[in-house]
């Protein structure tokens, strides 16, 4: 079920306080202000074998990151950072990023209706929250 709801495509409507959470795990001042001025459109696929596929594109970079649920693996973030990473789901609409790394950072994709989806980015005591509707 929680699948069928994360999958599609989606793009950023609103989004809160994410050039310092960009600073807090350590991307420079001016690639954070760049970073938190686009309007990525973010892809979500689930393949029948359970791979989970996260495509975020913007005007400046396109990246992928692949994973199963429950399996920690190596994550090279868009930008730059290299984490320790697992996805957990919490129920059929709450995806949990647990990136691991010289900052640790929680990302909490959180489906509010079909039509929603609220991501929290947790950093030090730095909280950014951006709101994607389906596209």
């Amino acid at each position: 079920m929680a699948a069928g709801l994360f999958s599609g495509k989606w793009k950023l409507e609103t989004s809160d306080n994410f050039d310092n959470y960009m600073k807090a795990v350590g991307v420079g001042s001016v690639m954070a202000k760049l970073g938190s001025s686009t309007k990525p459109t973010v892809t979500i696929t689930v393949s029948a074998d359970g791979q989970w596929t996260i495509k975020t594109e913007t005007t400046l970079k396109t990246s992928d990151c692949s994973f199963r649920i429950g399996e920690e693996f190596d994550e090279t973030t868009t930008d730059g950072r290299k984490c320790k990473t697992i996805f957990t789901l919490e129920g059929d609409r709450k995806l949990v990023q647990d990136q691991k790394g010289e900052t640790p950072s929680i990302i909490t994709r959180e489906i509010k209706d079909d039509d929603a989806m609220v991501t929290v980015c947790k950093a030090k005591d730095i909280v950014a929250t951006r709101v994607y509707r389906r596209a």
